[in-house]
């Protein structure tokens, strides 16, 4: 007599078993090989990610060049694959050279070939005024004074999304700048012109975070193809590169050269800029092909198959604690008084697509506290934010991680930016001489202070007691300085500093920018005022039709508030901070408050948990 067809599952009759064995191996293919792994004999279902090479940053010698655009990726989950086996041929796409796309990489399984396509090149802006390349995805278009408008590179293969368009100017270097390339997960951003004399450079598009199929070893903690940032000519410069290792954006002449993108990353390179130092653009950076060998099982299985497969080592294992990726942002730095400066971001720290490990946490609860922003003044220098931890009471840097409050922005008689995790920007009023020269400018505030690895924010821009109209500098933030304040080139007064720009993170599934320093202040009437850094800092006052308050920094960003006019106008408030954690979907939590949150990730990242903390509470693992 016939077996019941649930003999083979000790009589249960259900789910048909499906297992693998691969221990969670991930295999990392950085050079082309004829066979990309053997896969271990217990090995039969894989996940993988081809990403191909980044575009090559846009090239100028007289102008602003757009960022390269990410490489094409793909991905999939769930592969069936045979064990003890050499898997197909894999090819490695190089990391376009400057102004060209990145190489195509492939991936050879189950008898297909996968591949992806190479990311656009970023435009060139002088001699030649070009377009971005179309790619994987697009290229950045860049800026030149006299030069016409030109168009971004598209996404052409459904890998990825179009770069962002540059600003030209007929009339001002300062008002023209370079766009940034697209990226797997978002466009590019376009450059910024909100006056006939400034300008900002867009920054690379978002890549793709994967880290829920291949882990984090690989690409930038998981993350792959993004695009690189655009150029700037004149200061402030400094576009970021989009996440998943995007180069960043040359900032101006004798500044910050444009940086090339992460090795591996499929990363667009970042846009160039006229000056000696800074005019070449970043290279893309090359693909990479990620195998991960899945562990599980699946189906109804007997007691003594579970026992014979424990005792030979094969039995997934079950994890007894979480690991767990954090965002910790501390409360923004107040705009300081009359004429104020910026506030500093607050601290910005976090292990998800970044060097810092996670935290592994154990059954209990959790202390969390966000600091709230400085409060806003009206004469004297701003008010330094409040820090916000995570795991209050444990041990720094493996169960606790603190971050500190951004540092108020000069102001008034106390004209020296605070230090803080960003440095509040140097206040336009002190006892030194007018001028245009070192002696005339106002000290800024340090930012990462106190020092952590990676930094927690940048130094303020110093403020200038220039002869015919003072100007405050711009609070530091995450990603960037806050911008000095300069003697303008229109109107022969000092210009309100830029606040630094803030960082971008994708740890809640979406890439949001956070952590922008607050723009400082001006005394003439016809002056620019200072922006507030991207990541919700604070605008200075508006002097036209009469001073004003100052903004304050975005609720829940870190933000520094924006400096104020003069006497009873009030500085900006900085901004409070937020703690963002992220954890395997497998993980059972609940958050107090109930103004806290709890989400559960959509494809490609599905399965994970992400709480957000807006308000002081406790986590409950």
């Amino acid at each position: 007599m016939a077996s019941p067809s649930g003999s083979q599952n000790g009589g249960i009759i259900g789910v048909s078993n499906k297992t693998s064995f691969g221990k969670n191996t991930v295999t990392t293919v950085t050079a082309s090989t004829p066979s990309a792994v053997t896969t271990q004999p217990g090995t039969t279902i894989i996940n993988y990610v081809v990403a191909a090479g980044g575009g090559g940053g846009g090239s100028t010698s007289g102008g602003s060049a757009g960022g390269g655009g990410g490489g094409g990726l793909k991905s999939a989950s769930c592969v069936p694959v045979c064990g003890a086996t050499a898997l197909g041929a894999v090819v490695i796409g190089g990391g376009g050279a400057v102004r060209s796309n990145g190489g195509v990489s492939s991936f050879v399984v189950g008898g297909s070939t996968i591949t992806s396509c190479g990311g656009g090149g970023g435009a060139s802006s002088f001699p030649t005024n070009e377009n971005g390349t179309d790619g994987a995805s697009g290229g950045g278009s860049g800026g030149y004074t006299n030069g016409t408008s030109t168009t971004a590179g598209t996404g052409i293969c459904g890998q990825g999304f179009a770069g962002g368009s540059g600003v030209t100017s007929s009339c001002s270097a300062e008002a023209q700048a370079g766009a940034g390339g697209g990226g797997a997960g978002a466009v590019g951003a376009n450059a910024t012109q909100p006056s006939p004399t400034s300008s900002t450079a867009g920054a690379g598009g978002a890549g793709l975070d994967l880290s829920p199929l291949v882990g984090t070893t690989a690409g930038v903690c998981g993350a792959f193809s993004g695009g690189g940032g655009g150029g700037k000519r004149k200061a402030p410069g400094c576009a970021a590169g989009g996440l998943g290792g995007g180069g960043q954006g040359a900032g101006g002449p004798n500044s910050r050269s444009a940086t090339v993108g992460t090795t591996n990353s499929g990363g667009g390179g970042g846009g160039g800029a006229e000056g000696s130092s800074s005019q070449t653009g970043g290279t893309g950076g090359p693909g990479v092909v990620v195998i991960k060998e899945l562990d599980k099982a699946g189906g109804v299985w007997s007691m003594q198959s579970q026992f014979s497969l424990q005792s030979q080592g094969k039995w997934p294992r079950l994890i007894a604690s979480a690991s767990i990726d954090y965002l910790v942002i501390a409360g923004g730095g107040s705009g300081g008084g009359n004429y104020g400066a910026g506030g500093g971001a607050g601290g910005y720290r976090t292990s998800f697509c970044a060097p810092a490990p996670a935290i592994t946490l154990s059954e209990g609860d959790y202390t969390i506290t966000i600091g709230g922003g400085g409060a806003s003044v009206s004469g004297p220098g701003g008010v330094t934010g409040a820090n916000s931890v995570f795991g209050v009471g444990g041990s720094e840097g493996s169960t606790m991680i603190t971050s500190t409050g951004g540092g108020g922005g000069g102001g008034g008689p106390n004209a020296i930016g605070l230090a803080g995790g960003s440095g509040g920007g140097g206040g336009s009023y002190f006892p030194g001489p007018y001028g245009t020269g070192p002696a005339s400018r106002v000290a800024a505030g340090s930012g990462n202070t106190p020092p952590t690895s990676p930094s927690q924010g940048n130094d303020g821009g110093f403020g200038l007691k220039a002869p015919n109209g003072t100007g405050a500098g711009g609070g530091g933030g995450a990603a960037c300085a806050g911008t000095p304040s300069v003697n303008g080139v229109s109107y022969p007064a000092a210009d309100g500093g830029n606040g630094g720009a803030g960082s971008a993170s994708s740890i809640t599934g979406s890439s949001v920018t956070r952590a922008g320093g607050g723009g400082g202040g001006t005394e003439a009437p016809f002056a620019g005022r200072g922006q507030g850094g991207a990541g919700g800092g604070g605008q200075s006052d508006q002097y036209s039709g009469g001073p004003q308050n100052g903004v304050p920094g975005t609720a829940n960003t870190g933000g520094g508030g924006g400096g104020s006019g003069p006497g009873s106008y009030s500085s900006g408030v900085g901004g409070p901070g937020v703690v963002i954690l992220r954890m395997p979907g497998t993980s059972v939590i609940s958050v107090a408050p109930g103004t806290n949150s709890i989400a559960t990730l959509p494809a490609p990242a599905g399965g994970c948990k992400v709480a957000t903390f807006t308000v002081s509470g406790t986590l409950t693992i």
